[in-house]
């Protein structure tokens, strides 16, 4: 009999988000409305410090409309990583403006300083780190480079609520942060985004451009969008924010056990003062890594996920940003990556199953 499967990702969801769901059908008020503004002052209380918060449909829209904020447009050229999903460029190419692919250092897959520095020009306007898979980006070096040539930090944290450097939370490093809470993100508000913005007149642009350009309806001051969360979705995300810090825990407690029993393949690295919060528990295989991945499922019932076969600038939509670019690090970890479960819902014979299976399949070469 073939083992059930343990699936790469599971969306968490119970009694508590049906009833706060339930309360908003029978209030009649499921759009944007108060559910949404409790959520934003929570959710800012919560993960970076009292920021303002502007919730959104998505993390892609955040990211989008925090930009356009910001006055990112045609001309401009904001820094991105390569080695990530592809909303990270999309959104810049979205504004009008130039997203410029760069390396990432290979240990904790964060944009790598020294080739941020390397690829800055007249035209560059910001620096748009991902804190990948949960794991902060260099911070202090790229704070430093955008200080030291003037420019701006906008920041990816999609994957990250709750992760910090040195005592200081991601969301809280940039002129404004993402947030996605997408289903299998660590909380989630079915769909959606939240952006934390560091200033009042960000706050407002945010505002106005989710919602069709108006603060006052019908009286349109700018071309906006309808990016609008619903107050279903928050309150879903309300409920979330309570149980996120123990789910956080039980993520880091699952991938130090990983960690500890898996020895054929190389383990997730934490960098020294950062906070992982493990979205997602990524090991390299080095070699036959979709042969890897397909005797996991198909030998031993161990689902696992690739984040990202293919790097942007190797994408058909987003080459032509990028022509003849050469990202050795980033080439490698798309060849190599693979994210093993790691989420709360895993109990102990679980993880032992993963580990038997990953030290099993690497050391037969798959």
């Amino acid at each position: 009999m073939a083992k059930p499967l343990i699936p790469a990702a599971k969306p968490l969801f119970g009694r508590a988000e049906r009833k706060a769901v339930d309360r908003v059908l029978r209030s009649g008020m499921v759009a944007q409305g108060p559910q949404v503004a409790a959520f934003e002052q929570e959710f800012g209380d919560h993960f970076v410090q009292g920021r303002a918060c502007v919730a959104v449909n998505s993390g892609t829209a955040g990211q989008h409309l925090g930009q356009l904020a910001a006055g990112v447009g045609p001309g401009d050229e904001v820094i991105v990583p390569s080695f990530t999903f592809a909303a990270t460029g999309n959104s810049v190419a979205l504004t009008g403006a130039t997203p410029v692919f760069v390396d990432i250092e290979p240990e904790t897959y964060g944009l790598d300083p020294a080739a941020v520095e390397k690829a800055i020009t007249k035209k560059t306007k910001a620096i748009m780190p991902v804190h990948l898979y949960g794991h902060p980006a260099r911070m202090v070096e790229l704070e430093a480079i955008a200080q030291k040539h003037g420019l701006e930090i906008y920041e990816d944290a999609a994957q990250a609520h709750g992760a910090s450097l040195n005592g200081r939370p991601v969301g809280t490093w940039g002129r404004f942060a993402m947030f996605s809470l997408y289903p299998t993100k660590n909380m989630t508000s079915g769909e959606g985004g939240m952006v934390a913005c560091d200033t009042p007149e960000l706050v407002r642009a945010v505002k106005l451009l989710r919602n069709q350009g108006q603060e006052v309806q019908y009286h349109n001051e700018v071309i906006g969008f309808n990016a609008r969360m619903t107050d279903i979705h928050a309150a879903i995300g309300r409920v979330q924010l309570t149980k996120v810090d123990g789910w956080t825990a039980a993520r880091q407690k699952n991938a130090a056990y990983l960690s500890a029993g898996i020895t054929a393949v190389p383990t997730p690295v934490t960098a020294p003062g950062a906070v992982h919060v493990f979205h997602q528990y990524t090991v390299r295989v080095a070699d036959d890594r979709d042969g890897f991945v397909k005797a996991l499922r198909e030998e031993h019932g161990v689902g696992s996920g690739v984040y990202y076969p293919i790097p942007n600038h190797r994408l058909p939509s987003l080459a032509p940003f990028a022509p003849g670019l050469d990202l050795p690090e980033t080439e490698k970890a798309a060849r190599e990556v693979v994210s093993l479960p790691v989420h709360p819902s895993l109990n102990r014979r679980d993880l032992d199953r993963i580990i038997a299976a990953v030290n099993a399949v690497a050391r037969a070469g798959a």
